[in-house]
């Protein structure tokens, strides 16, 4: 099934973001809770779960930014794209990201933007196999240094 998380799944999106980049589980504090706060009542941003037999294997995120060009047509923005290791290569992600285009296309974006940063190539074709180009644009990160 693929929805959009709810206030009980910051436990298990923690989680699964061990299989992201994160290498533990941030400690319960009030600034966790505010931010997971904001992210779920916020309603430009989407956190969109596959979840299987009451387990949320694969997730990404979908934010719509507000924008005055292309005649003032919003763009998403893709971010963390996961999937639990022990259920990759079933089409969850795939599911996920085609629900974040479905909530790009009823807000008008004019286009969807992914960065990775992941240098395989098997990821990056899956990224390609799923509608994505890396041709268009140029990014550029500035990391902070806080």
């Amino acid at each position: 099934m693929i929805r959009e998380a709810c206030k009980n799944d910051l436990k298990e999106m923690l989680e699964l973001y061990l299989f992201l980049h994160e290498k533990n589980v941030p400690e319960e504090s009030k600034h966790l809770e505010q931010t997971w706060n904001k992210i779920i009542t916020d309603s430009d941003h989407h956190l969109i779960v596959c979840e299987i037999g009451g387990k949320i294997v694969s997730s990404c995120v979908c934010v719509i930014i507000p924008n005055l060009t292309r005649n003032v047509r919003p763009y998403a923005f893709i971010e963390n794209v996961v999937t639990h290791e022990d259920y990759r290569g079933k089409g969850y992600a795939t599911d996920c990201l085609n629900y974040a285009k479905k909530i790009s296309e009823k807000n008008k974006c004019y286009k969807m933007m992914l960065l990775t940063g992941s240098r395989e190539s098997n990821i990056l074709s899956f990224y390609k196999k799923v509608g994505y180009n890396s041709s268009d644009k140029t990014a550029f990160v500035q990391w902070m240094d806080i």
